[in-house]
């Protein structure tokens, strides 16, 4: 039983997410099966935002709330009032009807108003000398592009240089696919309320959330074991546990052999790379298959990678005898070259890990197999399904699940908050580690081959690919350490060992 309390650090957030209609189901069950009052959730959730706000911020005096006229205004207004009473200078803006406020919401701002507190309605500008921006404006029930006058005030927030706390989730953000609705806060903090929702970990999600907060104000177990989570949060630190040292009588028998097809003319890189990456991962013995031209560069570089020439598909056939996983599409092409070998693995028995032009040569004849991992970035899948990346970004969670039931096996749909899919009866998983500078040439070229290593030691296909996602992504963070900009994929080759080994991760 996941343990729920207000954890600020993300390596102790809950696993379990859930879409926005599962947790205002948890909300009613609160209140109505176990007689929480809502009043009492909306003080709880307040009291949680204000002391999170006095650890995060210790030093602010003058602090701006933003309401709007539901339940996340009305946790607004208890911030502000707590604010109050602890002596801080505090100016509420009102964005739509005040006299639409009701219930508890309308409660707490009386409560807020019975102290004079300073409460007016919003117009296009901002004051400028808060020291603090609480954004209470849109919840997690938001369906529609915030337009007009909203978008205008979200805009200002998000100009006005000043740091910002989203309460439950910030104003503009879908709950469930985490795409802005035509305008979203970007808040330096979150803090979320009963559960976390998945769309703040995809897509624009981690971009508007920073650094998330949670707290469960105290709804009891039972209520969570109502809902089957939606998806699961996956960070290296909870996937390292799953490893463990080796035993000393093994050998590099025990821990597979990986052959890489791919690195047409002018893209030997891409393969040398997924090589590499499935040697610092662990594989027992990597193979890379690739044109004669690339064979000095690789063995001069990483003469560990057993490197042979492959001028016809025909020259598969004694490598992949002897291979356990096949990785192919790094550097393949989609000439003829890299058609017939694409042909020729597809006819083979060992589990495959496909990405790059490997899935743009599926997307042009499509089939299904249940033995290998597909990892595409949005544009790949987009081809995969016959639709544009727009399409794509606006529903991640769909779009990986659509693809793997077209094409089956284990689908990473990669991007801000790569998302891990496998059969229908298990919930999608969802990387929360990485940064941005891995938007570089080579990153899935690595990818590739740290989730065929982890096949290759026997690991199952969605196990394997989770690993394989964190993993990249903890190395990838711990190499942005000397700057995003400028990481290059090969930065991360250190880090992978380190990491892949249980007592330096």
């Amino acid at each position: 039983m996941t343990e729920y309390r207000s954890m600020p650090d993300k390596d102790c957030l809950p696993a379990a997410l859930y879409r926005a209609d599962q947790v205002r189901e948890m909300d009613r069950l609160a209140i109505e099966e176990y007689g929480i009052p809502g009043d009492t959730l909306m003080e709880r959730a307040g009291q949680a935002a204000f002391d999170l706000l006095r650890r995060r911020w210790p030093d602010v005096k003058r602090i701006l709330v933003l309401t709007g006229t539901g339940n996340n205004g009305g946790d607004g207004f208890v911030v502000a009032r707590l604010a109050l009473q602890a002596g801080l200078e505090v100016r509420v803006l009102q964005l739509g009807d005040r006299e639409r406020i009701s219930g508890d919401a309308r409660t707490n701002a009386m409560r807020y108003a019975a102290l004079s507190g300073e409460w007016q309605l919003c117009g296009d500008d901002l004051p400028r000398d808060a020291d603090l921006i609480v954004d209470a404006v849109l919840g997690t029930g938001l369906e529609r592009r915030v337009e007009g006058r909203w978008a205008r005030v979200l805009g200002h927030v998000n100009a006005a240089r000043i740091p910002v706390l989203s309460l439950d989730i910030p104003s503009g953000l879908h709950s469930d696919t985490g795409v802005i609705l035509g305008t979203a806060v970007r808040a330096d903090a979150t803090i979320s309320f009963i559960a976390l929702k998945q769309g703040m970990f995809t897509a624009d999600g981690p971009d508007c959330c920073g650094e998330i907060h949670f707290h469960a104000l105290d709804v009891p177990a039972k209520v969570y074991a109502s809902q089957l989570l939606s998806a699961r949060r996956l960070d290296w630190a909870r996937q390292k546990e799953l490893l463990r040292p080796r035993k000393r009588t093994s050998h590099k028998g025990d821990f597979g052999h990986v052959l890489v097809v791919g690195g047409d003319h002018g893209f030997g890189g891409a393969a040398r790379l997924c090589a590499e990456a499935a040697l610092r991962t662990g594989a027992g013995r990597v193979s890379l298959a690739t044109r004669r031209e690339h064979l000095s560069a690789v063995l001069a570089g990483r003469p560990e990678i057993m490197t042979h020439a492959v001028e016809e598909a025909s020259g598969l056939a004694s490598l992949t005898a002897r291979a356990t996983v096949i990785a192919i599409g790094p550097g393949l092409g989609r000439r003829d070259w890299g058609a017939a070998l694409w042909e020729q693995v597809l006819g083979l028995e060992q589990p495959l890990v496909v990405d790059a032009d490997a899935l743009n040569l599926l997307s042009e004849a499509p089939r299904r197999r249940e033995d290998w991992v597909l990892t595409p970035h949005p544009g790949e899948a987009a081809r995969l399904l016959d639709c544009s990346t727009r399409d794509i970004h606006a529903d991640r969670f769909g779009a990986v699940r659509e693809l793997q039931q077209r094409y089956g096996g284990v689908v990473v749909l990669k991007g801000a908050g790569s998302i891990i899919a496998g059969d229908a009866h298990q919930p999608p998983a969802v990387c929360c580690d990485g940064n941005p500078g891995m938007a570089s040439g080579g990153m899935g070229d690595v990818l590739t081959g740290v989730i065929a290593a982890w096949l290759a030691q026997s690991w199952p296909a969605r196990e394997a690919a989770q690993l394989g996602v964190c993993l990249h992504a903890a190395a990838a963070d711990k190499a942005a350490r000397a700057g995003e900009r400028g990481l290059l994929a090969s930065d991360l080759m250190s880090h992978l060992r380190r990491l892949a080994n249980p007592d330096n991760g």
